[in-house]
């Protein structure tokens, strides 16, 4: 058995737009499937973000599930990864300020962070009735991406719990889908995705829908990792910015692996100062014929119980501070 995590998507060489639009993927009848997955983080991100993503989605015709943090807003307490490896040239390179704002930052330090289900219920009904699949992404995102990793029983449960319970309010349903706040994972978190009742989660970066095993233990809430780099992690990297980072991702999208993809963008990001860049990957994955779909409709192309079981690791991905949780070797393949 190897847990070694799979090398992260992302890592060839950048070629122009027109290169990318050049080469077709493999297409079947309705084209290869590119799951997009919304990560709400902020007040901000929900509140501003996310109605000018609804609003580019349906401009070009595309479905997408929205994650929603559901508790208070604290992104300023964001402030003690300041000691963690990498996360300072992170800052700096991909303009925190600017893409979240003062008034963001100070949530949780010299602010009150505010209740987003409670402010927002509105709005985020708002997306489900305008067609979109919509889930629980976190309750206090911040609490959780800097909490989990050594976290209770108790501690992971409550989060979990807070958030289905809140988005159980403002929907009147139970949340079918969850996607961890910054990937960050721990052995209860992985239990609770089942007995918490969702069908499938996105909560690992990988290359492929799997069912993941954590120290050799099957959890069995099947996997649709994240497989493309965020924006967030490519800009100020190798010479990539704004004006040419979008045909960074359309080169590595240009060719259509078997399950297709799963990308994830920010409401902060994508739904804020990047927006141009989101249009234009929408344009250009259209273009390469991909179907632009939510993450249910991506997992109902899928056989659930052929997918493969994959065991999970810690690791890092350029980028990115700190260590996130990744699809790992095949669990026995060797015997197969």
């Amino acid at each position: 058995m190897s847990n070694s995590p799979s090398p992260p998507p992302g890592s060839q060489d950048d070629d122009t737009l027109a290169a990318a639009l050049a080469t077709q993927p493999v297409s079947g009848p309705e084209g290869p499937r590119l799951a997009l997955k919304v990560d709400v983080d902020t007040y901000r991100g929900t509140r501003d973000g996310v109605p000018r993503l609804m609003e580019a989605l349906q401009r070009h015709g595309a479905g997408a599930t929205f994650l929603f943090s559901l508790g208070p807003d604290h992104t300023g307490r964001a402030i003690r990864r300041a000691f963690r490896p990498g996360f300072a040239r992170k800052v700096q390179r991909s303009s925190v300020l600017s893409h979240y704002g003062l008034t963001t930052l100070l949530y949780g330090t010299l602010l009150p962070g505010p209740d987003i289900g409670r402010r927002c219920e509105a709005q985020l009904r708002a997306v489900r009735d305008a067609g979109f699949e919509v889930g629980v992404h976190t309750w206090d995102h911040v609490r959780w991406q800097d909490g989990v990793a050594g976290a209770s029983e108790a501690w992971t449960r409550h989060e979990m719990e807070a958030a289905c319970n809140r988005f159980a309010d403002i929907f009147k349903e139970a949340p079918r889908v969850h996607g961890a706040a910054g990937w960050q994972m721990n052995r209860h978190a992985w239990r609770l995705t089942q007995r918490l009742g969702f069908d499938y989660c996105s909560d690992t970066r990988g290359t492929h829908p799997f069912v993941p095993l954590y120290e050799a233990e099957i959890m069995g809430c099947p996997q649709l990792p994240t497989t493309l780099p965020t924006l967030d992690e490519l800009i100020g990297l190798d010479g990539l910015g704004p004006e040419n980072v979008a045909d960074h991702l359309l080169r590595l999208t240009a060719r259509a692996p078997p399950t297709g993809h799963v990308y994830t963008l920010h409401a902060e990001l994508e739904g804020g100062r990047l927006a141009p860049v989101f249009d234009a990957l929408l344009a250009g994955w259209k273009a390469q014929g991909w179907t632009l779909v939510s993450l249910r409709d991506y997992f109902d192309t899928l056989s659930a119980r052929d997918l493969p079981r994959h065991e999970v690791a810690m690791a890092a991905v350029p980028g990115r501070s700190g260590t996130l949780a990744l699809q790992g070797g095949e669990f026995l393949a060797q015997f197969a």
